[in-house]
């Protein structure tokens, strides 16, 4: 075993393309045979002696994390009593890597694991049909929103649910995108949940079947007194095109007003909710990015399809990322109206780096900031009008649109707008 972890590891690495994402994909760049104008070579080149004496303390170090390695190696191999999977000893060694950075975004991901997430962009997979988030400080797993008449919500499970454990191995703490890959699986498996659920006294065991689930990203209709209503669950790779035709459909019909309900949606793709944000906003920047270099990445709108009549978008806790980029360039421009609950707080982005045996790395690489310059990491998007969801209403899958507070208020804003 002596040195093929690390050395497959470093090898791997050094064929990797970076994609950068909000939560999934940006863009890409190629790591192998850099420009030498490149930012990361300029930094290279205006680096003195001292930094360079730190580099080679580095590959000292490197070195003698090697030698440990190979020294733990050749005692499992002669003292541990069971048989070694080594494909697991190395994915070990891997994920301990990343997870020594303590950042709980930063993790590394199986040849399964990362086909999973990538599948997941396309608004298109085989699991059991149901959101989910994780809270950064306890680690802890929790059922979003189970999709109406997908397996899960036919199986019980409900909004606030606890995931304890996938497939009889406790999740608490670990990278939710993986545990996410263990719950995805080929379509007519089951997957083994154990639920934990307030007013229970044990956790409740799920065998959930797999199928192939349609994320239903986009739900829209025209509500009473002509004002528009439009959900997005996710921002996937079908979810820009969906929106507009969304809006524009509303339009026809004669929208007087339009509310926008990004309510536990976790984010998705920075192209795609850049893309809705140009149909919504003036001319002007939607959001950047800055790297540890200074580095800076601007998105821009282009006002030619610039919506003008009254907005109101609905947040909650459960919005997070793409939804915060979303509904602070909307607060920002003053283009509408935030109603809600202040929003879950993830300012930063992560790069996804494939390697070229087919396994990935994902690691944060930078902030982004909104229009205004405000970075919201740990802070969320405090709406214009707080609203909190009725306690009674937390538990509902579905929820009645006339029973949902938070929604009508949001209408309510929509027509005071009207009648000025």
């Amino acid at each position: 075993m002596k040195n093929k972890f690390m050395s497959g590891f470093l090898s791997g690495l050094a064929g990797a393309l970076f994609i950068f994402t909000i939560v999934l994909t940006i863009y890409v760049t190629q790591v192998e045979g850099r420009d030498s104008k490149s930012p990361e070579a300029n930094v290279a080149s205006e680096q003195n002696n001292g930094t360079a004496k730190a580099t080679e303390v580095k590959e000292t170090s490197s070195d003698e994390v090697m030698q440990k390695i190979n020294k733990l190696e050749t005692l499992i191999d002669k003292f541990y009593m069971e048989k070694v999977d080594d494909s697991k000893l190395a994915d070990g060694i891997y994920k301990g890597l990343l997870a020594s950075l303590g950042d709980p975004y930063s993790c590394y991901y199986t040849a399964d694991e990362y086909k999973a997430l990538m599948e997941s962009t396309g608004g298109v997979y085989c699991g059991i049909g149901a959101t989910v988030t994780q809270n950064v400080t306890t680690g802890i797993i929790t059922i979003v929103k189970p999709f109406l008449n997908g397996p899960a919500h036919a199986a019980g499970i409900l909004p606030g649910d606890i995931v304890y454990k996938v497939n009889g191995e406790e999740v608490t703490g670990k990278d939710l995108t993986e545990v996410v890959s263990k719950i995805k699986g080929e379509e007519g498996t089951k997957a083994e949940i154990t639920i934990v659920r307030e007013g229970e006294t044990k956790p409740m065991e799920f065998s959930i079947p797999r199928k192939t689930v349609e994320v239903p990203t986009i739900e829209y209709e025209m509500l009473d007194n002509k004002i528009g209503y439009i959900a997005v669950s996710e921002f996937d790779e079908v979810t820009a095109e969906q929106f507009r035709k969304a809006v524009n459909d509303l339009e026809k019909q004669g929208e007087k007003g339009l509310v926008i309900d990004i309510r536990n949606n976790p984010g998705g793709l920075l192209d795609t909710v850049c893309d809705m944000l140009d149909r919504m906003l003036p001319k002007g920047l939607i959001v950047y990015t800055e790297d540890k270099y200074g580095k800076r990445e601007e998105k821009f709108s282009d006002a030619k399809e610039e919506f003008n009549k009254p907005l109101a978008v609905l947040i909650n806790g459960n919005s997070a990322s793409a939804s915060e980029i979303f509904a602070g360039a909307i607060q920002d421009y003053k283009r509408g109206t935030i109603v809600g609950t202040t929003s879950f707080g993830k300012g930063i982005v992560q790069s996804i780096i494939p390697l070229s045996d087919g396994t990935a790395i994902k690691v944060t690489v930078s902030k982004y900031f909104t229009p205004n310059g405000k970075n919201i990491h740990k802070i969320g998007i405090k709406p214009d009008v707080t609203v909190d969801l009725k306690e009674k209403l937390k538990k509902e899958v579905v929820i009645k649109k006339e029973e949902d507070n938070q929604l009508q208020k949001a209408i309510q804003v929509i027509k005071d707008q009207i009648k000025k």
